[in-house]
């Protein structure tokens, strides 16, 4: 969002950009309150940092260092909207000033976390189902993170409207309709998008032996009920402008995201086990109060 409105310079998205960025900053600043919690020994997460136990050419060493680097940019970008409400002009245009760069700085970061997320599992090639597995992981990661970021952004802006119907005016209604309606139009070329590299990855590992197996109707529910399903919803409700269908598309999305990352990194990992990995209810409980 923030590259179409600074980059693009397309206005039309500018109502959102605050509520994108600053959706997206809670975002990881919970999720690393989350990483805290979950280390149980919250002062190491410094080595990661540092490289300590790890070396600095490792991938986990770069994602600590997006991560970091990413939640000071979206805070940067957001720090304009927190000086005008605390009414520091002066504050605020400096800070202004500094929004492209840290919008282009913050950009980077996010496609190179997004990816270096993927990254991570190419050193798993044996844990990992084939199915799952490809050397283009990074490449996946960082496209199907562009309809989640915007699902979330569509999902999020419904109730947003909803809670404060009564104090937006009848025009800015409609400019939000007409918002959510071209971020289905780009929601819908991303999912095709990522479709076809996971048709290339299936053509390029010949798999379609695997097909014809537990994991392989698993793997085509993932391709069909969350990735085509909700791709010909965005397409039809664009087509139909149904913001409904909009909306309900935009759930499937994200459930189809977190059910591809739940497979790379718990069910379809170690697979072949005799006794298969299962999270307690504990981990379930902590998972969904993040």
């Amino acid at each position: 969002i923030t590259f179409i409105v600074y980059i693009l310079n397309i206005k039309k998205f500018q109502p959102i950009v605050r509520v994108t960025v600053l959706n997206g900053f809670l975002a990881y600043l919970f999720y690393a309150g989350a990483l805290l919690l979950d280390l149980g020994r919250p002062w190491n997460v410094i080595n990661p940092i540092i490289g300590n136990n790890f070396g600095v050419s490792s991938v986990l060493f770069l994602v600590a260092w997006h991560f970091l680097l990413y939640m000071i940019a979206q805070l940067i970008e957001f720090s304009p909207a927190i000086a005008e409400w605390l009414g520091a002009r002066r504050a605020r245009k400096i800070l202004s000033g500094m929004t492209l760069a840290a919008v282009i700085f913050g950009i980077t970061l996010s496609m190179l976390h997004q990816s270096g997320l993927g990254a991570l599992f190419l050193m798993a090639k044996e844990k990992i189902h084939p199915l799952w597995y490809s050397e283009f992981i990074p490449v996946l990661f960082l496209v199907s993170s562009v309809f989640a970021g915007l699902s979330m952004v569509i999902f999020e802006g419904s109730i947003s409207q909803k809670v404060f119907f009564d104090q937006i005016t009848p025009r800015h209604q409609e400019e939000h309709k007409s918002i959510v309606h071209s971020l289905s139009k780009i929601c819908t070329g991303a999912l095709f998008v990522y479709f076809f590299l996971q048709v290339v990855v299936l053509i390029h590992g010949k798999h379609w032996n695997l097909l014809n197996s537990p994991m392989g109707y698993w793997y085509l529910l993932e391709m069909i009920g969350f990735v085509i399903l909700p791709m010909v919803l965005f397409y039809y409700s664009y087509r139909r402008r149904n913001h409904l269908m909009i909306r309900v598309a935009a759930i499937v999305t994200m459930l189809g995201v977190i059910l591809n990352r739940l497979n790379v990194t718990v069910i379809g990992f170690r697979w072949d086990m005799d006794v298969p990995y299962v999270p307690s209810w504990m981990e379930f409980v902590v998972t969904l109060t993040v």
